[in-house]
């Protein structure tokens, strides 16, 4: 009994009592409910098993006895009262063992059942606590899910509110790490971060990448302690089959922008020995373009900022903008992030289409859409002010030259030309001079990529090579560029804005 308990819980132990009894063994509510069943073939179902045990059930938590037993013509049903709680903890009516048997009752079953009781009541409590340890973990495990949502999103008050209840407090400024495991190491590297930091980070399980551990760690010290090791560097060192990415230092309240570096980071981390980098290239595009950057981008979400839904089960504005966000950062993965069906994810996109007279579909529109969501989120202190120059284009006017790609709608085309005139101004030119550094000279393979909306197989065929070859090449610009290409968050919205400020600039 003991043996069977530790190894096959409650299920196993009424297995084995159904074959010991010949019969039927389950567990029954004081109400005659079957909570557990177990008989000894598929042909040994006494008739009206539920009526016998009900009877007898109902029976003996009338008359508070230890012990009952009914008979019928053929069978017999003995019932003894089982404590799933310790004596004096919750409540004092737990479920009866019930066994039925054929007559006459073997010799010693009786005695057999009053022995295991005491097993079958243990199993009880232990099985009863895992459920409610596993709910606990879960709902934990959903509250910081959604912590982090909230951050990803910009509601930095309502994050703070709910992570009030939950520990560690969210730290600011930040270090935002990605840690990818191997599969199935999830729950153990989560334990390695917390005793790495002494449970300082915020640490959560990425809802879009079952690989991915996401911790929002507190930014170190300006003079770290002398003999300190990062707890990124920790997991890294600790844990052999891992790859860590880390952001720069970022405020709180710009944690989607540390979670896009330390993504891009975690691409670089792939091809390096250490399976450890952080990021460190030039900065968001949101910081570099100015006043007048703002103004287009306040211009371009209005109709989104100002929709109201028709019907009150419909998305409102702050959720179709949520909506935005995830697509653009985790593309058709943004159902698990936003917990949605493909079918809503795909109502709302064309639903946020509609509203700013973008196609979606497109490189172009989408990385308008991005710049414009990155700018609305950064403090406009943060933003590069811009003298005034003579010339300049204003926002919203087109700016002179032929676009990379031209556009469909007229709306589409006024956005468009408004962004142009966003990215020919001196700090957006240096901003993408610096992005593009790194391959200067050698852009065909990234020209032709952008060029066929982030695809592989239209621009392998355009290189005339395999897909497998057009995705090497691409992995090796990920090393190059320090930058997630070919997995979401994507740096293409970042390079088609380089690309396209290069091109203005030249012609």
């Amino acid at each position: 009994m003991h043996r069977l308990a530790r190894t096959g819980g409650t299920a196993g132990l009424l297995r084995w009592l159904a074959g010991r009894a010949e019969g039927w063994a389950g567990l029954v509510g004081p109400d005659g409910t079957v909570l557990h069943a177990a008989a000894r073939t598929a042909g040994a179902m006494v008739p009206d098993v539920a009526g016998l045990v009900a009877e007898g059930a109902s029976a003996l938590t009338e008359r508070g006895v230890q012990a009952y037993a009914v008979d019928t013509g053929a069978y017999t049903a003995l019932l003894f009262p089982l404590s799933v709680f310790p004596p004096g903890v919750g409540d004092d009516t737990g479920p009866v063992l019930a066994v039925v048997t054929p007559r006459p009752v073997a010799t010693g079953l009786a005695t057999l059942l009053a022995d295991v009781v005491l097993p079958l009541s243990l199993c009880l409590q232990a099985e009863t606590l895992e459920r409610k340890r596993r709910r606990v973990d879960l709902a934990e495990s959903r509250g910081r899910e959604a912590v982090l949502h909230l951050l990803m999103t910009g509601q930095l008050s309502i994050a703070q509110q709910v992570a009030g209840a939950l520990r560690p407090r969210l730290p600011d400024p930040v270090r935002v790490c990605v840690v990818e495991c191997s599969g199935g190491g999830r729950d153990e590297v989560a334990r390695v971060c917390v005793d790495a930091d002494g449970g300082r980070s915020w640490i959560v399980r990425c809802p879009v990448y079952a690989r991915h551990l996401i911790l929002v760690m507190p930014a170190e010290a300006k003079e770290p302690e002398p003999g300190a090791v990062p707890t990124d560097e920790t997991v890294a060192a600790r844990v052999g089959d891992c790859v860590v990415g880390v952001s720069e230092p970022v405020p709180l309240a710009d944690t989607a922008t540390g979670y896009r570096q330390a993504f891009h980071a975690l691409a670089v981390a792939r091809e390096l020995p250490a399976r450890h980098a952080r990021f460190g290239v030039s900065p968001d595009p949101a910081l570099v373009v100015g006043p007048a950057g703002r103004r287009w981008a306040d211009e371009l979400l209005n109709p989104l900022l100002t929709h109201v839904p028709r019907r009150p089960q419909d998305p409102g504005s702050q959720e179709l903008l949520a909506t935005a966000a995830s697509w653009l950062a985790f593309s058709s993965h943004a159902t698990g992030h936003l917990k949605v069906h493909r079918n809503t994810l795909a109502a709302r996109l064309r639903l946020i289409g509609e509203l700013l007279g973008l196609d979606l579909h497109r490189l172009a529109d989408q990385a308008a859409l991005d710049l414009a969501l990155r700018v609305r989120s950064t403090p406009a202190p943060a933003c590069t002010p811009e003298p005034a120059q003579s010339g300049s284009p204003a926002s919203g006017t087109p700016a002179s030259g032929t676009p990379a790609s031209g556009t469909s709608a007229s709306a589409a085309s006024e956005a468009a030309g408004g962004l142009d005139a966003i990215l020919v101004r001196p700090a957006v030119r240096d901003w993408a001079d610096r992005q593009l550094a790194p391959v200067l000279g050698a852009e065909e393979t990234l020209r032709t990529w952008v060029r066929c909306e982030g695809r592989l197989g239209p621009a392998a065929a355009e290189l005339g090579i395999s897909v497998p070859g057009a995705r090497k090449r691409l992995t090796r610009l990920e090393t190059v560029l320090q930058r997630s290409l070919l997995r979401p968050p994507s740096a293409r919205y970042d390079l088609w804005l380089a690309l396209r400020s290069r091109d203005l600039t030249a012609a």
